[in-house]
C-alpha cells in the first residue's frame, strides 16, 4: 500500500493497526483528540550501520510519557523494540533512521479517554548531521515548570514553545536558541541538551524537572566521566555560558554537535565535545543491538 513520503526523497516506513506500510498514511482525522487537543506522546531514537543505541530506553520513555498524559498504553517496550527493528530491516544497513513510536488519544472531552489510545510507529531516512556547529542566541522564552505543563513527558504539546523560540532565533540570525526556566536559569537549547566546557571542567544544567533529561544526555555524562572528565549537573547562569571554552549539545537527532558560535563571539569546535561524539560512537559500535540480533 503506498502513500506520498513525508518529505520530496524521503524513504519512510509506517506500522499502524499491525501492519506496515510504505511512505506516510494518514493517521488522525479532524475528530480526533490528539488533533485538536494535542493528547499524543512520542519519542525518537536513531538507528545506523545496523545499531540502534539505547532503543530500549527510547521504548520505554514512549510508555512513561503516554501515562503521563493519561493514555493507556498497551504494548511493552519489548514489543514496541520489535516492531522498531521490523521497521529498520526494511531500509539498507547502512542507512541513518529516524525511529518514532508515538501513543495518541482518539477520544474525550479535554482529558482523554484511554480505551480509545491508539499506536503507531514510522521509521523514515534522516542523515545525523556533521558535527559542523551551529550559532545560538538567548531566548525570550521559557520552559514551562511542571506545575504548568507535562514537562515529564515528551509530549506534543510543548513543542510548540520550541518552535516559537526557534523562529524567534532565526529572525535573528541563530540557528538555535538558548531557553532558561523560569526562575532565569538556563534549561537546554530549544531542541537538545546543553552543555559547556570551562578549564577543563565539563557543565549541564540539572535536570530540574523543566526539560527532559535526555537520554543521549544521560549517556554522554556517563561515557565522559568513565573518560576520566569531571562533569558537574548543577544551576547554570547564562553568564557562565557565554564565557565558556566550549559549548555543545546533546540528542537523538545530531548526537553531540559543537556551538561555533554564541551571541556575536564565535567559537571554535573543543576536544571535549569531539571527545564526546567519539565515545558515544564507539559505545554505539561496542554495545548497541545488531541489526542481525
Amino acid at each position: 500500500m503506498a502513500h506520498s513520503a513525508p518529505a520530496a526523497g524521503t524513504a519512510a516506513f509506517t506500522w499502524i493497526d499491525g501492519t506496515w506500510h510504505e511512505g506516510n498514511p494518514p493517521l488522525l482525522n479532524a475528530l480526533s483528540l490528539a488533533a485538536w487537543l494535542s493528547s499524543m506522546v512520542f519519542d525518537g531514537a536513531r538507528a545506523f550501520n545496523g545499531l540502534a543505541p539505547d532503543l530500549d530506553r527510547h521504548c520505554q520513555r514512549v510508555i512513561d510519557s503516554a501515562r503521563v498524559l493519561g493514555l493507556e498504553p498497551f504494548l511493552d517496550a519489548g514489543e514496541i523494540e520489535k516492531i522498531a527493528w521490523e521497521g529498520i530491516r526494511r531500509f539498507p544497513e547502512t542507512a541513518e533512521l529516524y525511529i518514532r513510536p508515538m501513543y495518541w488519544a482518539d477520544d474525550g472531552f479535554v482529558a482523554p479517554d484511554p480505551e480509545s489510545t491508539r499506536f503507531a510507529m514510522v521509521v523514515n531516512e534522516s542523515a545525523i548531521p556533521k558535527p559542523s556547529g551551529f550559532s545560538a542566541g538567548l531566548s525570550p522564552f521559557c520552559r514551562p515548570n511542571p506545575y504548568s505543563a507535562p514537562t515529564d513527558a515528551k509530549a506534543s504539546c510543548l513543542y510548540p514553545n520550541s518552535a516559537r523560540a526557534i523562529q524567534d532565533a532565526k529572525a535573528r540570525g541563530f540557528d538555535n536558541a538558548i531557553m532558561r526556566d523560569q526562575l532565569g536559569h538556563v534549561a537546554e537549547f530549544a531542541t537538545s541538551n546543553l552543555f559547556y566546557v570551562k578549564d577543563g571542567l565539563v557543565v549541564t544544567p540539572v535536570a530540574n524537572g523543566t526539560f527532559l533529561n535526555g537520554i543521549t544526555r544521560q549517556r554522554v555524562i556517563r561515557l565522559l566521566r568513565d573518560d576520566g572528565h569531571q562533569v558537574d549537573e548543577r544551576t547554570v547562569r547564562y553568564a557562565e555560558v557565554l564565557d565558556a571554552d566550549e559549548i555543545f549539545s546533546t540528542g537523538n537527532h545530531a548526537k553531540v554537535m559543537p556551538v561555533n558560535r554564541i551571541e556575536d563571539r564565535s567559537l571554535q569546535p573543543g576536544p571535549v565535545a569531539k571527545r564526546a561524539r567519539e565515545l558515544y560512537f564507539d559505545f554505539a559500535a561496542a554495545t548497541a543491538t545488531k541489526k542481525s540480533a
